[in-house]
């Protein structure tokens, strides 16, 4: 029920109180009101004011292309797919030595085939073989 000392003095016309404020009231109130204000920070974190540097105009934009970011993060293919297309590099080694990985691989690749070219039989004895005939001209070695 309503206390009858704070029963405005004037009477009510419909559903709007009419009661005048003296202008010390009206500052008090607000001030009252200021004081109790929750922190920015505060409002941040309860997602009621935005965290955002951007103007007022542009935040729905910004939040729009938020979202955006978001859906299609969750719309890339596995990191197995891409390492199977070879986009990605089969590696556990770090990024930073992944440039190393791959030139000691080249490296050890060119070895590995300088090792076969210096093994492998001497157009003579290909003939000899019978895999080359005698009337065909050996590509010349570089």
């Amino acid at each position: 029920m309503a206390d009858p000392s704070t029963a405005p003095t004037a009477p009510y016309t419909g559903n709007v109180d009419a009661t005048p404020i003296s202008q010390l009231e009206r500052r008090n109130s607000l001030e009252k009101h200021l004081q109790t204000r929750p922190e920015e920070q505060d409002l941040k974190n309860r997602h009621i004011l935005l965290d955002t540097t951007a103007a007022p105009a542009l935040q729905a934009k910004q939040a729009g292309l938020e979202r955006q970011r978001i859906t299609g993060l969750s719309k890339r293919p596995e990191k197995e797919d891409l390492v199977e297309k070879n986009i990605l590099p089969d590696s556990s080694v770090a990024p930073a030595l992944q440039e190393k990985q791959r030139e000691l691989q080249k490296h050890m690749r060119a070895n590995s085939l300088e090792k076969s070219l210096q093994a492998r039989p001497k157009p003579e004895e290909l003939v000899r073989e019978g895999i080359l005939h005698a009337d065909e001209e050996p590509v010349a070695e570089t």
